[in-house]
């Protein structure tokens, strides 16, 4: 056992790649105990997307590791009559199923939401789709960068110059998980009112509608279409990346206190008409960019951020992602962690994302953190835990009809 608020609480996961996956490694950070369901042979499919890849045959996928630690991999194949019969004792025993088949995939596999009640009626399933699991388009396949264009995000980024780009990380997968892990942990705290489970369902297309914030509303309130500004804020202004001596500083000047502090660091004056309040700095935003510009062309980065902390003007640098990971402060929070793998050895990995404290400080969450399991790494371990429960599956449960061609029934 862990700690954790969730310790105690036993998570399927039969996810595969990003967005479930984050879900459940959320949930396992807060102390669940994971249990992920993989395909015998080849397992998750995030397992061959590389390189990069680690391990003495090079064969461990960075990708893979990067959504699935504090989790225990068994190998079932959910075609077989034996391993339905196996998950369906899992599920009788869990708490948590996360899924993100197409719609319907689960159903055709014998466990619809009728059946999934007769073996576990407290279970909380999180359903993650692409596109939502009804409306004329819910049986599509989702991928993130498909719904990052789907969904608006792509049109919103970039510049001028560049036309749509993708965001650089898989942020609609990655929110998409965010909102699944939220929506299990509300469940969870119903169902302590109702003694019963439910269906949480999102999508990629929703976590990414669901970041649109001011962008959206700039449509839904006032009817206009947003359209990349590059690195500024299409809103306020002076906010965003400015070219130094040696590189780029980022500012945030987000209203006119601020503006009367910074105006004077780039010699110009708080009351100049042309920037004088917010919506003038963006009806010339080209001439301020410029401005800034040439005040810092013969500044060092590191001297312009010394001033600007010393002013109080919210400003930073743009760090590689190497930087950000020897940086003091990112590891302060705990958001790098060192795990032991089965195979690699000794692996750096990003850290979970929330802390929990006591008001004294003491961390609620657990110590050491488990390393991304190796390809059916327990299945021994985690049958021999179904063998040693005296709970019987559900009487209305017979596992041989699963097999039978067409059958999607548990009794």
């Amino acid at each position: 056992m862990t700690a954790g608020p969730l310790n105690g609480i036993v998570v399927l996961d039969i996810s595969k790649a990003l967005a479930g996956p984050i879900a459940a490694m959320m949930l396992g950070d807060m102390g669940a105990r994971v249990i992920k369901i993989e395909t015998p042979g080849s397992g998750d499919d995030s397992r061959s997307w590389g390189p990069p890849f680690a391990g003495p045959d090079n064969d461990q996928s960075s990708y893979f590791m990067s959504a699935n630690r504090n989790k225990e991999s068994i190998e079932l194949n959910l075609k077989s009559v034996e391993g339905k019969e196996v998950l369906a004792k899992l599920i009788a025993k869990a708490d948590v199923l996360i899924e993100n088949l197409r719609p319907g995939a689960f159903d055709r596999l014998g466990f619809d939401s009728e059946n999934i009640e007769r073996l576990n009626p407290r279970l909380i399933t999180l359903s993650v789709t692409g596109f939502g699991h009804d409306g004329p388009e819910g049986s599509r396949a989702g991928y993130d960068q498909i719904a990052q264009g789907e969904a608006g995000l792509m049109s919103l980024t970039g510049s001028p110059e560049t036309g749509p780009t993708r965001i650089g990380v898989p942020i609609a997968d990655v929110l998409a998980g965010v909102h699944g892990a939220a929506g299990v942990s509300a469940a969870l705290a119903g169902r302590e009112k109702t003694g019963r489970g439910m269906v949480v369902r999102t999508s990629l297309l929703a976590a990414a509608v669901s970041a649109h914030t001011f962008q959206g509303a700039k449509w839904t309130v006032a009817g206009q279409v947003a359209t990349p500004t590059g690195n500024h804020h299409p809103q306020i202004a002076p906010y965003g990346s400015f070219r130094c001596e040696d590189g780029y500083v980022q500012i945030a000047v987000g209203s006119e206190s601020l503006w009367r502090t910074f105006a004077p660091v780039v010699g110009l004056s708080s009351n100049d008409e042309r920037f004088a309040s917010n919506s003038d700095r963006i009806a010339h935003r080209d001439e301020l960019i410029g401005e800034i510009e040439a005040a810092f062309a013969l500044r060092k980065r590191a001297e312009i951020l010394a001033e600007l902390t010393r002013l109080g003007v919210p400003a930073g640098a743009i760090r590689t992602i190497d930087e950000v990971y020897e940086w003091e402060q990112t590891r302060s929070q705990g958001l790098l962690v060192e795990v032991d793998h089965a195979v690699a050895g000794k692996v750096r990995l990003p850290g979970p994302s929330v802390r929990m404290e006591t008001a004294a400080g003491e961390s609620l969450l657990r110590p050491v953190h488990d390393a991304p399991p190796i390809l059916g790494q327990h299945n021994a371990s985690v049958r021999a835990w179904l063998e040693d429960d005296d709970r019987p599956v559900p009487s209305e449960y017979d596992g041989p009809t699963l097999a039978h061609a067409g059958s999607a029934v548990l009794r």
